[in-house]
């Protein structure tokens, strides 16, 4: 059979099918498809793989072996339908229709490309980290002649061969010919990067990318820290190096399809959803999930219980104004060396559907965020995905937070409470989605944690950043006999037995399983039980304030109350949070903000320990202070000494004068003083 004969034939075949072919419900699911095209004006008709290899066996395998005669021959098909069968007025008006095709039934693994591959139609999952501008691509080029002004158009062979000016003027001979862009016909065009996912990486690996070119309706589908399905033909372009032999592989692309978070990245089979809802009836489920995380380090149960509650997190809100409101729930830990830490965080980026573990120390801001770099090549811009927005939807896991550059930890305010990163450089100015949870983790500020100082003064960080995390759970190495005992029992199994001491209640796949599957199916709402029980708890706290002074409380640990309880109820896939939750959650607020935000010297709970770094008493010491300085600088028309001021403090308010020096250098720091000469102080 020759080669005519067999496009003509696979042409023929794709009518039969277009016409022809039946869903499960008995119609003629692409005839109808054609139809909407002409309401909704679009050129492309979108075809399961699945149905064409049910139908046509052998089409479907020439489609896979042989794409671009194939794809072409479906594209012509798809209008001689239209002009015989659905409209043909508006097949006439449509210069080209195209041909696209989804589900393929093998997803290559973007590492496994082979030469094998090339020229093949494969279908490719991954996540875009780079999208060019769009450019126009000429596909039928108006040249006029120089001589006689006429025009001849030429026509590219395929999209992937470059026009050049015809030979000679069929009109009079000449040879010297100009462009017309006018006269001419485009096309949209874009080039993208697809990366690896990050739960496919192997250990101690670099993600591999790949290239791929998208035109016409396919421009703009998707934009950076999307994950997406690709199909496409895999082609070979020559790279320009000294040797000319080695060629480069990219996607032309077919089709784009944006993969849907949970459950496309996770496989959840009917008998795992029978296991998941089996195990939300267990009335010990909590428990179970608490224990289950991290099974082989010893204790810490508040902090699991936390951890269990950022996995699963809150609902969001989009409000009718069009705010947002995050459900997602960011917590810190700050803990003297050897206290897990950083075991706890690989733990939880493993577990979660979509987690990301990076290290402050490595981290720059457009690592994080994102960055816009220049391709060699063409000098064009590109933005390219940092690592909160590829773990939107997910988890990322930042250890040593505290060892960043603060200019880079600045670009983490905007995704922990907006959930956006947005950039404007080189003339891009764009906003990505990074609704992400933070789970970080800091080692405190002398080495290890020091009692008698606050939270603030034990961690190097600064307040902006302290303050939106919803959870801060201090982890203090103490010498303790009984735990120590049990401790070294435990680590001692482990490392005889070479597994769990214990094996975990629910096991770490099946626990991933469930949190992908609830993320999908549950959204909770708050019971009026629930909802009367926080209200009252906040109004409490706030009574407290009232009294001492101090603020025990602020609305944004009232939203982390209501996370906390929402993420509750989700544990269990309930669609209600009960009041139960909300005592839960209320219990854990009330573990965090004693050891968190206890003023010693008021021995009351003080959030503004958190919030602005200073308890009420501090900021009582500091008044007293800058209202001495300031009327004995104005009494002596000039800087007043330290040692002087300190005991003179001393005398009239009982203040120590240690203390006093060292609020009078903590002012000094802040700029609110300046020292005049060598200890001597007045206000700035």
């Amino acid at each position: 059979m020759s080669l005519e004969l067999l496009e003509a034939d696979i042409r023929e075949r794709f009518v039969d099918f277009l016409k022809s072919f039946k869903n499960s419900a008995g119609e003629y699911y692409y005839k109808n498809m054609l139809s909407q095209m002409v309401v909704t004006g679009q050129k492309h008709l979108v075809i399961n793989f699945e149905d064409l290899l049910e139908y046509d066996q052998q089409l479907a395998e020439q489609l896979i072996e042989k794409p671009s005669k194939v794809i072409e021959a479906a594209s012509a098909a798809i209008r001689d339908v239209m002009m015989s069968s659905i409209n043909i007025n508006y097949a006439r008006k449509v210069k080209r229709f195209i041909a696209r095709f989804k589900k393929l039934p093998e997803v290559i693994p973007i590492r496994k490309i082979r030469s094998e591959h090339v020229g093949k139609l494969i279908m490719i999952e991954g996540i875009l980290t780079r999208v060019s501008s769009i450019k126009q691509q000429i596909v039928k080029a108006a040249y006029r002649c120089e001589k006689c002004s006429e025009i001849t158009y030429v026509e590219a062979a395929s999209l992937d061969e470059r026009i050049n000016p015809p030979e000679k003027c069929q009109h009079c001979g000449g040879r010297v010919f100009k462009l017309i862009p006018e006269e001419s016909e485009f096309i949209d065009w874009q080039r993208l990067t697809i990366q690896e996912r990050p739960e496919e990486l192997p250990p101690a690996q670099l993600p591999r990318s790949i290239e791929a070119i998208a035109r016409e309706d396919l421009v703009d589908v998707a934009k950076p820290g999307d994950r997406i399905i690709v199909v496409g033909i895999l082609k070979s372009v020559k790279e320009h190096t000294g040797m000319g032999t080695t060629f480069r592989p990219e996607i032309e692309v077919n089709y784009i399809e944006l993969s849907e978070k949970g459950m496309e990245e996770i496989e959840i089979t009917p008998e795992d959803e029978e296991k998941i809802k089996n195990l939300a009836k267990d009335p010990m489920i909590h428990e179970k999930i608490i224990q289950s995380i991290a099974p082989s380090i010893y204790g810490y149960r508040e902090v699991k219980e936390g951890i269990a509650y950022l996995l699963f997190g809150g609902v969001q809100k989009i409000l009718p104004d069009g705010m947002r409101i995050r459900g997602d729930i960011n917590i810190l830990l700050v803990g003297d060396p050897g206290t897990a830490k950083s075991q706890i965080l690989q733990y939880v980026a493993r577990i979660a559907p979509r987690g990301i573990y990076t290290s402050g120390k490595g981290s720059t801001a457009a690592g994080l965020t994102a960055a816009v770099v220049k391709d060699r090549t063409t000098g064009d811009w590109y933005l390219e995905a940092g690592a909160l927005v590829l773990a939107d939807g997910g988890v990322a896991c930042v250890d040593e937070i505290d060892k960043m550059r603060n200019e880079d930890r600045v670009a983490m305010h905007e995704v922990m409470e907006q959930q956006t990163v947005s950039i404007a450089k080189a003339g891009i100015v764009a906003t990505l989605n990074a609704r992400t949870s933070i789970l970080a983790s800091a080692n405190p500020t002398l080495g290890r944690f020091v009692e008698q100082k606050s939270i603030v003064e034990n961690v190097n960080l600064p307040i902006t950043i302290l303050s939106r995390f919803d959870l801060i759970f201090p982890l203090k190495d103490e010498p303790d006999e009984e735990r120590d005992t049990k401790m070294s029992e435990h680590i001692l199994r482990l490392h005889q037995t070479r597994g769990y001491v214990s094996p975990p209640p629910i096991e770490p796949e099946l626990l991933r399983k469930y949190i992908a599957y609830m993320r999908k199916n549950v959204k909770p709402r708050l019971s009026d039980e629930a909802m009367e029980r926080i209200k009252e708890y906040y109004v409490e706290m706030r009574k407290l304030g009232k009294n001492g002074g101090s603020i025990p409380i602020t609305p944004r640990q009232l939203e982390a109350l209501i996370r906390m309880t929402e993420a509750r109820a989700k544990m269990a896939l309930r669609d209600v949070a009960t009041k139960d939750d909300a005592e839960a959650a209320i219990r854990l607020m009330n573990y965090v903000l004693e050891k968190t935000a206890y003023d010693v010297e008021t021995e009351k709970i003080d959030i503004d320990m958190i919030l602005t770094g200073k308890t009420k008493s501090q900021r009582d010491k500091m008044n007293i202070i800058m209202d001495y300085i300031r009327s004995k600088v104005k009494e002596i028309g000039g800087p007043i000494k330290k040692d002087f001021a300190a005991e003179e403090i001393e005398k009239a308010h009982g203040i120590e004068k240690n203390t006093v020096l060292e609020i009078i250098e903590k002012l000094l720091k802040e700029g609110i003083l300046f020292e005049a000469r060598p200890g001597y102080v007045m206000p700035t």
